[in-house]
């Protein structure tokens, strides 16, 4: 019989190889989107991804008659532990072939890596930390993903919990369109309410980005304390954060709520540039020639297909119309189709009121946990 073996990457090649191996498991799936490597490779970087400046991560491939079949990141996050009292490490970037033994094989990996740390926990799907892209898709899979969220395909649900892994929680993905009724509605509670409370909203100021980031941590941090799985962004995370999402930063649909000059809210909804990603096959270049940086161009100032990435009120101004009068803003600006993701399956409160929008959910995506022996 052939013998399965999983190793750690240790070298550039091996990391190559790692961020590549995706390509073979949806080379038929038409609605994945194929990664910027130039972008994994950064996200992966020791060096420059903050993350590792707290926390820890290995990455593993499994091969099969020395073809590689699957891959894993394990991480360890100390921030989220200490915060919840918990002993839990994480899984993350999980592909593989439809075999339950190559799959069992890479979580076993994984599951020795936190276990040698003194984790008793693994879960996942997370790269790193809930601030990152995380979830496995367990449902909308006739829908491309869109940009910075999660795809995989229909088997690798049944294979996590053939592994033994259970859920955890779930988070809803909301598609929104046609919002001119919703959109009315709006206006009159940000009329009634937030020009009452002398709320201010403006577009953030992209020449003073690592400024207006941190003023978006601080929200973040206060209006994410309670949700299942926050960790708080560390001060280098949110610059980090910054820097990668320039490009997509749009500064008519990215706005912060202030009251008297402090920040009290933010939305940030950025054009899905996952529909030029499709046609770039994970590059930036042909030949030498910046063709997919200028298509990424061309369609960052001209698609009106967005994703809400976030949308954050601290707790005091959450009945003040402070959401409202963003979302507003943000349909106005034009970007009035897309995904807005994701959120709790228990969290109410936000589900109404994207309900109340007139936003559907058409995806549902599933962190799974299991206990270490």
């Amino acid at each position: 019989m052939s013998q399965i073996e999983v190793s750690e990457v240790r070298s550039g090649q091996e990391r190559d190889a790692f961020i590549k191996f995706p390509w073979r498991i949806y080379k038929s799936d038409t609605a994945w989107v194929p990664p910027l490597i130039i972008e994994r490779k950064a996200f992966l970087d020791r060096k420059r991804h903050p993350f590792y400046k707290h926390g820890d991560a290995a990455l593993f491939l499994a091969r099969l008659d020395g073809e590689i079949v699957g891959r894993i990141m394990a991480s360890d996050d100390p921030n989220y532990n200490s915060l919840h009292q918990t002993n839990v490490g994480c899984f993350g970037l999980f592909e593989s072939i439809d075999d339950v033994d190559v799959a069992a094989a890479l979580f076993d990996a994984a599951a020795t890596w936190v276990r040698a740390r003194g984790r008793s926990e693994l879960m996942g799907p997370i790269y790193y930390s809930t601030n990152y892209v995380c979830g496995l898709l367990i449902d909308g899979f006739a829908h491309p993903p869109a940009v910075l969220t999660a795809y995989n395909p229909q088997y690798y649900p049944r294979l996590c919990e053939q592994c033994g892994f259970v859920k955890e929680k779930d988070w809803y993905a909301w598609w929104f369109s046609e919002v001119e009724r919703p959109t009315e509605r709006l206006r009159k509670i940000v009329n009634g309410r937030a020009a009452k409370h002398g709320i201010k909203i403006r577009p953030i100021d992209p020449k003073n980005l690592t400024t207006e980031s941190q003023r978006i941590r601080t929200v973040f941090n206060q209006a994410w304390q309670n949700n299942w799985g926050f960790v708080p962004f560390t001060h280098a995370e949110a610059e980090y954060m910054a820097k990668e999402m320039r490009f997509l930063i749009v500064r008519r649909a990215t706005l912060i709520a202030e009251s008297d000059g402090l920040p009290i809210g933010f939305v940030i909804t950025v054009p899905d540039i996952h529909i030029a990603l499709r046609r770039m096959n994970g590059r930036l270049t042909w030949f030498g020639l910046p063709v997919g940086l200028l298509k990424l161009i061309y369609y960052r100032f001209t698609l009106r297909t967005a994703r809400m990435v976030a949308l954050g009120v601290i707790e005091q101004y959450r009945r003040a119309g402070v959401a409202e009068a963003l979302v507003l803003r943000q349909f106005e600006a034009g970007f009035n189709t897309g995904e807005c993701s994701m959120t709790l399956e228990d969290n109410v409160m936000v589900n109404r009121f994207i309900e109340a929008v007139g936003a559907k959910r058409y995806k549902t995506f599933r962190i799974y946990a299991k206990s270490l022996p």
